[in-house]
């Protein structure tokens, strides 16, 4: 069974589900919310990202208009990230490594073992 799939779930838990969205219409427009941002992201569809924000604002969901700030902070980037196939996940990976040995060796040796150690590592 797949939770995150309403039509896998068994005809009781169906139920469960339609009696808990009656009562508490708010976990329904999240999870609408939710995958509409992951079908943006899976089909890289940036251009969207305006009329999922104005959406998103118009429910009464405080967290996700704590989300919604942050991504208007730096919207230009958001919408390159989700739209653009380009990323920066193997640099990233290697400042992190980095980062990793630097506080590895902290206080133990200068500067020239700090860059043998990256450049063998």
């Amino acid at each position: 069974m797949d939770p995150r799939r309403p039509e896998t779930l068994t005809e009781s838990e169906q139920l469960q589900l339609k009696v808990v969205q009656t009562h508490c219409p708010e976990p329904d427009a999240l999870t609408r919310h939710v995958r509409s941002f992951a079908s943006m992201l899976v089909e890289r569809q940036g251009e969207r990202l305006p009329e999922w924000l104005a959406a998103v604002r118009q429910d009464d969901l405080p967290s996700l208009h704590t989300l919604a700030a942050g991504i208007d902070r730096d919207r230009d980037a958001v919408i390159a990230g989700l739209t653009l196939p380009w990323n920066s996940g193997v640099a990233e990976g290697h400042i992190n490594r980095i980062k990793m040995l630097k506080r590895q060796m902290f206080g133990r040796a200068g500067f020239r073992l700090l860059r043998q150690r990256v450049l063998l590592a």
